[in-house]
């Protein structure tokens, strides 16, 4: 690919669930996720379909090349819903080229217009490139904090 090309930012919308497909595969090629078997299609669209739940793809003719996927949270401390950006990733050939920053800045645009009080992203201590990146996307904070999991069902 050509980055001379324009990047275009979308925020996905009910019918773009092709769109979305290529972004999970993108993320499982990134994220390098071993023996990953992508949901069906109709989970995909029902989480389309969602108002709490939005998707951002970068795309580089007509080719998905980044993206990154937001939960809305609702709060009971104010009437300001939160976003929670939950996976981003870029096309490993195109980083560190701006995309995943623009993703970031129409991601934080797209919420400050509709009056949401903050976006938010964590990364892994040991991920030090994501942390990196996120440090250079202009945060208003940065908190050391620890994350628990607990896996259920297993």
């Amino acid at each position: 690919m050509n980055i001379e090309e324009p990047i275009l930012i979308k925020r996905l919308q009910k019918g773009d669930l092709n769109e979305f497909v290529d972004l999970v595969n993108l993320f499982e090629e990134v994220f390098e996720m071993k023996n990953f078997s992508i949901p069906d299609a109709k989970h995909l669209q029902n989480l389309l379909n969602r108002s709490d739940f939005d998707v951002f793809v970068a795309f580089k003719n007509d080719i998905v090349v980044g993206g990154l996927t937001t939960y809305v949270l609702e709060q009971y401390y104010s009437e300001k819903p939160l976003a929670y950006i939950y996976d981003l990733a870029v096309d490993t050939n195109l980083q560190r080229r701006g995309i995943g920053k623009r993703l970031i800045a129409e991601t934080n645009k797209f919420y400050k217009e509709k009056g949401f009080e903050e976006v938010f992203v964590q990364a892994d201590k040991v991920d030090e490139y994501a942390i990196d990146f996120y440090r250079k996307t202009n945060p208003s904070k940065e908190e050391q904090v620890a994350h628990f999991s607990y896996t259920l069902n297993e």
